[in-house]
């Protein structure tokens, strides 16, 4: 895709796609966990807080799917799982560092522009409407 132009369709799908798994929330949370070395499915979920055993397969799963994680098995009894990052999911890490920081630098702007917004929407909703003459 070009820089400058906005909307290349043949892209937009597949970018897309792409930009609602890294702005996933726990996906985010996985990938931040993971940054300091593997870890097992439990380590994992207690790491993250929050978080149902089926999301996180499901993350785990489409974060493997994508490329992000690796999921190692060792033949041990019971069998021991790992879940490590990928140079991709590495490469991850700094632009979404980069977009929490800049949504905690602005996170105040945001909520007060959405006060005035929905306090505008509030006035306009209570706001009477002009009556239309009856067979007009």
């Amino acid at each position: 895709m070009e820089r400058g132009h906005i909307h290349v369709p043949a892209q937009c799908g597949r970018i897309a796609a792409i930009l609602s798994r890294i702005g996933d929330k726990w996906t985010v949370l996985v990938v931040e966990s993971l940054g300091n070395g593997p870890l097992r499915f439990n380590e994992l979920r207690r790491r993250i807080g929050g978080i149902s055993q089926r999301m996180l397969t499901l993350t785990l799963r489409a974060a493997e799917r994508d490329g992000f994680v690796t999921r190692t098995v060792f033949p041990t009894i019971p069998p021991r799982v790992d879940y490590e990052l990928t140079p991709l999911g590495r490469s991850l890490r700094e632009p979404l560092h980069r977009l929490g920081d800049w949504a905690l630098e602005n996170v105040e702007t945001i909520e007060e522009s959405r006060r005035r917004f929905d306090g505008e929407a509030e006035k306009q909703a209570a706001a009477p409407r002009p009556q239309r003459a009856v067979g007009a």
